[in-house]
């Protein structure tokens, strides 16, 4: 059955890499990224897939919460259903770290904008769907200052707590909506994979990265994946396990989802 699967950040490294994969299906992929001339390129591309299914492009940057608003307002207005979403999109090192909406950039794009994507789809992805959020194996302790846009972190320091944060927030949101909402799973894709970021931050060339774009494929399509919700997937070891321990604190995991709330709310208003 051909799903309809939209990827945030699928203009380079393993959002680029899954779009393909999931097109070369047959799927219905939609494509998100903040630069017009590589998703018309990528759509192009997957589109002349000889097995390819349709390709969408939406263009919208997630560091502004307005932007994310926007996105899916856009995917609402194209479609009814959609099966999977698939919270890609993430910064390490960025020029500037403070946003438009007076947020650090890591948090904005890593942590706060796919929890708003994702609220505003969920009516759309429905009990049967699925979100599969991109966490990490750099998992740190989350300092809520800075998740409010109030502390200022080194690259390393607030890329591993946006991670964190997107990982308890994954899991508070399945065990809040249980047999009411999609299946929620927090994956880290693998380590030291060949992304722009890992080159960004580590100055090397990495691993293959479809070893990452096969698990997001895998977790959005296979059986083993359905029943996870609440889960954390560690593709190092190939297997389910256990995030940081603040991941598995339900009362530390509500009280980051409080200020992501808290968040938006001050920047709506």
């Amino acid at each position: 059955m051909k799903k309809s699967i939209l990827v945030t950040g699928a203009t380079d490294g393993i959002g680029l890499e899954t779009a393909k994969m999931l097109a070369s299906l047959g799927h219905n992929v939609l494509l998100h990224g903040r630069s017009l001339p590589k998703l018309e390129n990528i759509q192009t591309t997957l589109s002349a897939l000889p097995e390819g299914g349709p390709v969408e492009s939406y263009m919208f940057d997630l560091s502004r919460m307005a932007d994310v608003e926007a996105l899916a307002k856009a995917v609402a207005e194209n479609h009814t259903q959609l099966d999977v979403l698939i919270n890609n999109a993430g910064v390490f090192k960025v020029s500037n770290p403070i946003t438009s909406d007076g947020l650090d950039a890591r948090f904005a794009v890593n942590t706060i904008a796919p929890y708003l994507l994702t609220q505003r789809l969920l009516p759309l992805i429905g009990t049967s769907g699925r979100v599969i959020n991109l966490s990490s194996a750099a998992q740190a302790p989350v300092d809520l200052e800075a998740l409010f846009g109030r502390a200022q972190l080194s690259d390393m320091a607030a890329y591993s707590q946006s991670k964190l944060a997107i990982t308890m927030w994954s899991l508070s949101m399945a065990l809040t909506l249980k047999d009411e909402g999609p299946a929620i799973i927090a994956i880290n894709p693998g380590s030291l994979l060949g992304s722009k970021m890992v080159k960004q931050a580590f100055g090397v060339d990495g691993k293959d990265i479809r070893i990452g774009a096969e698990i997001l494929c895998r977790a959005a399509l296979s059986d083993e994946f359905a029943a996870a919700s609440g889960q954390y997937f560690d593709n190092d070891s190939g297997r389910f396990a256990s995030p940081h321990p603040d991941a598995q604190d339900p009362q530390k995991s509500k009280e980051v989802v409080r200020v992501i709330e808290e968040v938006l709310a001050a920047v709506a208003s």
